[in-house]
């Protein structure tokens, strides 16, 4: 397909993909990503030291040094960005910034560093935080990018998650909070691929794996908590917003991996020692900063959880999740993939 059918766009968007050991999926996710149409994309991928080859598989990927296989979400040609380097540019075609953190800062921090990169460029006013084990369909970007915005703007769009391995099952369409508990639920999840869209005004917020925030947000809720490390900072991020409503994209669906770095739990697959530290350690920290009389029934919960997890023989979990519930430092399992800063 020849340059003529990408003509420049006055549609543009920022995305932000954070990596830390992706080297196996961040090449997907970028051929998948630059065959957009209809949209300009600056990208900014933040990784977070990964100890693999993720770095040389972006770069090698850029160069055109690694021939991906045609996929199924992506239609014609991929446009290859035309550098990568360390400033995000704006441009009439989709332009690529590698930043490296030089440590594994966590999930926020790495986001607020491509966030600030993107929003130094005042032709930018809406920032797609994307997963890299996700692939993405040629139209989603510019889904996104020419979304209406409601009177007043808008604080979030999320669109429709489905899993990589299962396309026709919904992962997410968007979250809700259970406030006794301070477990969050996924809207429509394992619901058929066709199911209608939910009323966004019924969620809590939007999940991290694909979630475009607008540069008023940017400017009322601040950047991304970063004291959570991994999980709920997209759920804490989202209460910020003020009177700026959550909307829905029924156009912006992403394929996922579901968890391929951390090991969340997906089809098939239980949560693993450090995704269950995680999500437990920032449970309880949300329910303390948001709603401490809840405290209550979320150690209850979690308690009820960790007999569950003894039950089945899963001791690693159970003792995981125990330890993130009290604030502790992580299993000797989860601290070794942590810097030497992270202490709680």
């Amino acid at each position: 397909m020849s340059q003529s059918h990408f003509p420049p766009s006055p549609h543009r968007l920022g995305v932000v993909i954070v990596t830390y050991g992706a080297e196996d999926v961040i090449a997907d996710c970028l051929e998948t990503l630059f065959a957009s149409e209809g949209v300009t994309l600056s990208v900014a991928v933040v990784d977070n030291a990964s100890p693999d080859r993720t770095e040389e598989v972006v770069r090698a990927w850029q160069a055109g040094q690694i021939a991906q296989e045609a996929m199924p979400f992506a239609m014609g040609r991929t446009r290859r960005p035309q550098q990568v380097d360390d400033v995000p540019q704006a441009r009439d075609d989709h332009h690529l910034a590698f930043l490296q953190t030089g440590a594994n800062l966590g999930f926020a921090a790495a986001v607020n560093i491509g966030l600030a990169a993107l929003a130094a460029l005042p032709e930018l006013d809406r920032f797609w935080v994307l997963n890299p084990d996700s692939a993405v369909p040629s139209a989603t970007a510019a889904a996104f990018a020419r979304h209406p915005a409601p009177l007043g703007g808008f604080g979030m769009i999320g669109g429709r998650v489905l899993y990589f391995d299962r396309p026709e099952v919904i992962q997410i369409d968007g979250g809700r909070i259970d406030w006794r508990t301070g477990v969050t639920r996924n809207v429509n999840q394992f619901a058929p691929a066709d199911t209608p869209p939910p009323d966004p005004a019924a969620m809590d917020f939007i999940t991290g794996a694909s979630m475009v925030v607008s540069r008023d947000f940017l400017h009322r809720a601040g950047p991304m908590p970063e004291d959570y490390f991994l999980y709920y900072e997209e759920v804490d991020w989202a209460l910020r917003r003020g009177n700026l409503p959550l909307v829905y994209c029924p156009e912006g669906v992403v394929y996922h991996r579901a968890g391929s770095a951390i090991g969340s739990p997906a089809p098939g697959r239980k949560a693993s020692p450090f995704s269950t530290y995680f999500k437990h350690r920032g449970r309880i920290r949300f329910l303390r900063r948001n709603r401490p009389g809840a405290l209550v029934g979320g150690w209850a919960f979690g308690l009820a959880k960790i007999g569950q997890l003894v039950l089945q023989g899963d001791t690693a979990a159970a003792v995981a999740l125990l330890r993130g519930m009290a604030g502790s430092p992580p299993p000797r399992a989860v601290r070794a993939r942590l810097p030497e800063t992270f202490t709680r």
